[in-house]
């Protein structure tokens, strides 16, 4: 999986806002290899035995067949920008991190995601840029998942 070190900003350049918060994720026992790969910089989604089709969010089923054989699959990384927002609006723990980017992300293998997109210019993203996960780790025990744009 391409990975990299951890983002210096959420989604502007150094001048600009303040870092995204990295809150701390609550973690239950199906939960618990997912974030443990993401300390591991891996990224990991749901994938079926009998249909092996892939999927997000990870579950005990296939959302596709209806399959209980199911398994954890270590994902590329990459994807591209399926939608996005730009969050203008200050709010909450996120007051002093606007502009920042909200990205629907399709995974190289299929699913989709939500996530931020980090490491770039919110007036310079577009539908169909490439992407490719950034782990951010948190005060827990996992890494937020993010997405950074890859260098064309």
């Amino acid at each position: 999986m391409t990975t990299s070190s951890e983002p210096a900003t959420a989604s502007a350049p150094a001048d600009g806002p303040a870092p995204l918060p990295r809150p701390v994720p609550d973690i239950s026992v199906e939960t618990k290899p997912f974030w443990d790969a993401t300390l591991e910089e891996r990224l990991l989604i749901g994938g079926c035995n009998t249909c092996d089709g892939y999927y997000w969010y990870p579950r005990q089923f296939c959302p596709l067949c209806g399959s209980l054989d199911t398994r954890w699959h270590e994902a590329s990384g990459e994807g591209t920008v399926y939608s996005y927002t730009v969050v203008r609006r200050d709010v909450g723990d996120y007051a002093k991190s606007t502009p920042f980017v909200l990205a629907y992300v399709e995974l190289a293998e299929g699913p989709r995601l939500i996530s931020n997109l980090v490491d770039c210019d919110p007036e310079q993203v577009r539908i169909g840029d490439p992407v490719r996960a950034v782990f951010a780790k948190t005060e827990g025990e996992a890494a937020l998942v993010w997405f950074a744009p890859v260098a064309s």
